[in-house]
């Protein structure tokens, strides 16, 4: 009995330090995106290159994490609730790393409207990455408390977005129309809009992840709060 009560203590403590590291990841991928929206709201650029700099370390920290749950894994055999927990904790940061990835494609795109002489002012995509960010934070802290009301809380933001993604969308086109010398500047924001729905997208995925962790049901969550 001693042995299987310090088995569990340790796979507790470990758990614990890789929900400490998975969320300095994501607090880490949260303020790329914000340095990237920030980026091309004011065509800075060194603030984009700053946010591609990041990049490498988003990559060590989510190998570095994956390794530790294979480890896991491997000594601790888990099973049910204990496998879900390791399971979705590769799941997650798998999402963190490609809303980093995202992070750096909207710095990009900074850079092009700037070298396009673009104006990526005809939309606001701060206030829609807001709502994001939110989204992440939210997500994040869901798989830490457990929390399934803050993972419908997640899934009902999403709404938010897509409906702000609409709205951005049809004004770039109208600026298209009217404005045709801007046509590739506009390419390139509208991608960037995609991008900032797309890391919405990845809150939502977190969301349902803890979803399973915590019941078990696979469904996903947005089906439940759409339905009620």
């Amino acid at each position: 009995m001693q042995t299987i009560g310090f088995g569990r203590i340790a796979y507790a403590e470990e758990m614990r330090i890789l929900e400490h590291d998975l969320l300095e990841m994501g607090s880490r991928a949260e303020q790329m995106v914000a340095n990237a929206v920030d980026s091309l709201a004011q065509l800075d650029v060194a603030k984009a290159r700053f946010v591609l700099s990041e990049d490498d370390e988003i990559d060590r920290r989510d190998l570095e994490i994956e390794t530790r749950c294979l480890r896991l894994l491997a000594l601790q055999q888990p099973m049910g609730k204990d496998l879900r927990e390791i399971g979705t904790t590769m799941k997650i940061i798998t999402d963190i790393e490609r809303i980093g990835d995202l992070a750096v494609d909207v710095a990009k795109i900074a850079m092009k409207i700037d070298k396009e002489f673009g104006d990526s002012g005809v939309v606001d995509i701060p206030r829609m990455a807001s709502v994001a960010r939110v989204m992440l934070r939210e997500a994040l802290e869901a798989y830490i408390r457990r929390d399934i009301e803050l993972v419908a809380r997640v899934c009902e933001r999403d709404e938010e977005v897509d409906d702000m993604y609409r709205i951005m969308r049809e004004q770039i086109f109208r600026n298209m129309r009217q404005n045709p010398e801007n046509v590739v500047a506009d390419g390139w924001l509208l991608l960037a809009v995609h991008h900032v729905e797309r890391i919405a997208d990845h809150a939502v995925n977190i969301a349902e992840r803890v979803n399973f962790m915590v019941t078990g049901q696979t469904k996903p969550m947005h089906e439940t709060v759409l339905t009620g």
